[in-house]
Formats: C-alpha cells, sequence, structure tokens
C-alpha cells in the first residue's frame, strides 16, 4: 500500500531519468520539480521508516549516486522523511523556507563536505602520558598499594587527566592548524565514542579535495600507530545544509 512519498534531498538542477536509482523497499527513485526545486523520492509504503542499517545504507547511497553522477549541489534531508502529497511539501517548506533554501544552494554551490573521526587507545594514551611526565609517574606509583583518602584519590585522578587532556588537544591543534585553512567552515562535533578524540566536518571547494587529502595523509604518517582517522571524502553536506 502507498502511503505517500519517501524524500532523499533537494537539488538545484532536475535529475534525469537516466539515473536509475533503486531506494527504500527497492522502490524506483523519481524526481519531481516544484518551483524550481527538485525533490528525489520513492514511493513510500510506511508512515514511518526505522533507523535500520540497511535503511541507513540505503538512503545515503542514493544520494551518493546522484553525487557521483554529476549533480552535486543538494540539500540532503534527515532519514525517514515521508510526506502524503506534494501540496503538503510546497506549504510546510517550499512557501516558509523559499528564502532559505536558494541561500542553502548558493552557499554550497561547488563545495563538498568532508569529514575526519580521529581515534587513539586510550590505555596506551594514559601510560604515556605517565612516561612522559616521571614525576606524575612517581607520585601515582607511590600511592598504589595505600590507603587513600578520598581528596587524594580526586587530586591524583585530576592530574592525570589533565595530563592526558593536554596531549589529545595537542593533536587535536595540529588538524586544526593543518586543514581548518583549507576550509569555508569548519565544524566540530562531539565525539562520538569513548576511544574517538576529534570530530569535524569541513566545507571545502570541490576541486580541492585531493589537496585536502593528501593533508590527512601528512597528519596521519606524522603520528604513525599512535591515531586511527578515519576519512570520508564524499558525504551529503548534511552539516552545512541547516536551516535555521
Amino acid at each position: 500500500m502507498v502511503v505517500g512519498f519517501y524524500l532523499y534531498g533537494i537539488f538545484a538542477d532536475e535529475i534525469p531519468d537516466k539515473i536509475v536509482l533503486e531506494g527504500i523497499d527497492n522502490e524506483p527513485v523519481h524526481c519531481e520539480v516544484i518551483e524550481g526545486f527538485s525533490f528525489l523520492y520513492s514511493v513510500a509504503h510506511k508512515e514511518k521508516y526505522l533507523a535500520s542499517r540497511r535503511y541507513l545504507i540505503c538512503h545515503e547511497k542514493v544520494l551518493e549516486t546522484v553525487m557521483e553522477a554529476g549533480f552535486r549541489t543538494l540539500l540532503p534531508l534527515r532519514f525517514g522523511l515521508v510526506v502524503k502529497t506534494w501540496e503538503a511539501v510546497t506549504e510546510q517548506l517550499i512557501n516558509p523556507y523559499k528564502n532559505q533554501l536558494k541561500e542553502l544552494f548558493a552557499k554550497l554551490s561547488g563545495k563538498r563536505e568532508v569529514s575526519i573521526k580521529i581515534f587513539w587507545d586510550n590505555q596506551s594514551e594514559l601510560q604515556a602520558a605517565l612516561e612522559s611526565n616521571p614525576e606524575l609517574k612517581q607520585q601515582r606509583d607511590a600511592m598504589m598499594g595505600k590507603n587513600l583518602t578520598m581528596e587524594e584519590i580526586i587530586h591524583i585522578g585530576q592530574l592525570i587527566e589533565g595530563t592526558v587532556f593536554q596531549r589529545k588537544q595537542d593533536i587535536i591543534q595540529v588538524f586544526r592548524d593543518q586543514l581548518n585553512h583549507c576550509a569555508q567552515e569548519v565544524v566540530e562535533s562531539d565525539p562520538m565514542t569513548d576511544d574517538m578524540i576529534y570530530n569535524a566536518a569541513y566545507l571545502i571547494p570541490w576541486e580541492q579535495e585531493p589537496e585536502f587529502s593528501q593533508n590527512v595523509e601528512a597528519i596521519d604518517q606524522q603520528f604513525g600507530d599512535r591515531l586511527r582517522i578515519r576519512y570520508n571524502n564524499l558525504t551529503a553536506p548534511y552539516t552545512f545544509a541547516q536551516l535555521m
């Protein structure tokens, strides 16, 4: 049963039918142009879709395939957006936000979002922090096996935490120094896991991605096995396409 339309994103240009796409529920993906805005959609069989891995990957794949085909200026829509009619799209999205949508298209034209996530080994870094500070290590070792007061536990914990935190900030500053100047905008987000120390997205000119990638590779070589860097060079610009 068809209950409406599942929306993937809004493009600045009409997407031709020759780009064959398979969307959610294995439905073919089409393009609907409304007042100059091209909506990528497929028919929806549910009013609400759960954010399963299969559905999320499908949603992202549709957008990435169209981007790879050369249609690079888009406003990605959040996963699971289902509308019943195109009239609802006009009334709830286009009419109240038309100017903002146009401004976002202008901002994103010729740009792409890339992102990095940096991981380290917490235990290794803790040990390295102590080895780099013999006085702190000696103080910590002297406390081992003793009955400590709560104040002593808090004090040594804060000293160690501060040392590890500074090591983390030193690493992050290298990425900022080497990458931020390449980007039109940078958004830093909270780490997603305990071993992730940095999570950032960059809006860069499309043709400058190879240079940006080389900079990331140079930093990776600088730190060697100490870090794991996850670099995504092709993603829909969710971070920089936010309606205010």
